[in-house]
């Protein structure tokens, strides 16, 4: 879900609708990490609005307010098998790879799906975007 307190909309800037939404998931809403100073990346955007470049541009955003302001030295963030938009999200912002789930549940679609799992820490953020 995205809904949390780190939650926000994607809107067009000509008319302020919005067509996706972006998250850091804090300790207690992400299922990637229990630890304080670690949070998982999560976003969805309306296909229609695919390719033109604003999920990078808005999880970037967020990755450096996750470093710089809140303090976090690890972001997760993962895709399902097949999603090559969402992995192609990820490697734009330098995520690394960190592991595969061939067995992920996904109870709100009652499906179990491949799932790739990738990683940022500050240090590999910094080094990337200072």
């Amino acid at each position: 879900m995205l809904n949390g307190a780190e939650c926000y909309a994607l809107c067009e800037k000509e008319n302020n609708i919005a067509i996706g939404s972006v998250e850091l998931k804090l300790n207690g809403h992400t299922d990637m990490t229990e630890r304080d100073d670690e949070c998982e990346l999560g976003y969805w955007l309306a296909q229609p609005f695919w390719g033109r470049g604003y999920m990078p541009e808005a999880a970037g955003e967020l990755l450096r307010r996750a470093f710089e302001e809140l303090g976090m030295t690890t972001v997760w963030c993962g895709y399902y098998d097949g999603n090559q938009k969402s992995k192609r999200v990820q490697e734009k912002l330098g995520f690394v790879f960190h592991h595969t789930c061939k067995e992920l549940p996904v109870p709100l679609l009652n499906e179990v799906r491949v799932g790739h799992t990738n990683i940022m820490t500050k240090e590999h953020w910094e080094e990337i975007y200072r």
